[in-house]
């Protein structure tokens, strides 16, 4: 059985709430959960203290029998000193589309181009065959 530490939703429409979980990977996202850790309101400003409260001492102890934390409870984890999270880097997202495209359809323009006028500066002129 493999365990993750994740969130599960709570609240209203439009107001959302989260406990804190450790559940069974095949769980659905809202159902059945071992145990409890805490909570997280996202509605809170960040400085509030309110806003995330967990027993990270239960958290370490589900992460040391092998549970697996989510994205966002790695954010937590991290922001704690508990876990390292992994930074990571997607230049591509900060791009728009538009641009994305134009930039790729300029390379393969000049990559063409390249491929084109290589092998006739670079080619010696073939022999005629006897």
């Amino acid at each position: 059985m493999s365990l993750v530490i994740r969130m599960a939703r709570a609240g209203t429409k439009k107001r959302p709430f989260y406990h804190i979980v450790v559940a069974d990977s095949r769980a659905p996202r809202d159902g059945r959960f071992i145990e409890r850790l805490g909570y997280f309101n996202p509605l809170l400003p960040k400085d509030k203290t309110e806003r995330l409260t967990w027993d990270l001492e239960k958290a370490k102890a589900w992460i040391a029998k092998g549970a697996q934390p989510s994205d966002r409870i790695m954010r937590f984890l991290d922001a704690a000193g508990v876990m390292k999270r992994k930074a990571r880097n997607n230049p591509e997202r900060a791009i728009p589309r538009k641009e994305r495209k134009a930039k790729e359809e300029a390379a393969k323009a000049a990559a063409g181009a390249a491929a084109g006028a290589a092998p006739a500066a670079g080619a010696a002129p073939a022999a005629p065959a006897s």
